[in-house]
């Protein structure tokens, strides 16, 4: 599928969900980057290419007024080798899963303690995020999460880092101001 909206500089990749077009029931939706759209994702990302970028979601309500996202992301970049700088092909696949609520909402409040500090548990569910208006960016959350797949440190195979020692510890060491001149008084 297309984008709706024309991409920008900003989000180069974009898919328009009209909220109130969300059933109850989800709707599957596959998105597809075009060439254009792949073009300003490697800027976007900063790598030498994006050859494909595919998403399967399932798009549907989330309790009252919120919608719920889910499925996969996959994709193929050519980035540069940390060690040799040459190409290299990296694959990606990965789930997403996300809720958004309207701005206001109290399912979008922050869980406080008698303290009034934040509460969060790093192995619970990531609290949902607000939107206005009405509609949502399925294809900015597709980027987003096809970026933290990537391979901040890509090797070609069978390439390992060697690390350059310039000198030795020894070589580095001053000679001692008495060693100076217990060398002159042989003379």
């Amino acid at each position: 599928m297309k984008s709706h909206k024309s991409p920008s500089a900003d989000v180069p990749f974009s898919y328009a969900v009209k909220i109130g077009h969300i059933s109850a029931n989800p709707v599957q939706v596959r998105l597809e980057a075009d060439e254009q759209e792949r073009e300003g994702l490697a800027r976007l990302w900063q790598v030498e290419a994006v050859n494909a970028l595919k998403a399967e979601l399932h798009i549907g309500r989330w309790k009252r007024d919120g919608v719920k996202i889910r499925g996969t992301v996959s994709g193929e970049v050519v980035q540069s080798c940390v060690v040799t700088l040459e190409p290299v092909l990296s694959k990606f696949k990965a789930d997403l899963e996300q809720i958004y609520v309207p701005e206001g909402s109290k399912l979008a409040r922050i869980v406080t303690d008698e303290a009034g500090e934040m509460v969060l548990d790093p192995e619970g569910p990531d609290l949902p995020e607000t939107f206005s208006g009405d509609t949502i960016d399925a294809g900015e959350l597709v980027s987003e999460f096809a970026a933290l797949s990537i391979d901040p440190y890509p090797r070609k195979p069978g390439v390992s880092f060697e690390p350059h020692v310039e000198s030795k510890a020894e070589e580095d060491a001053k000679p001692s101001p008495f060693a100076v001149l217990q060398g002159l008084k042989k003379d």
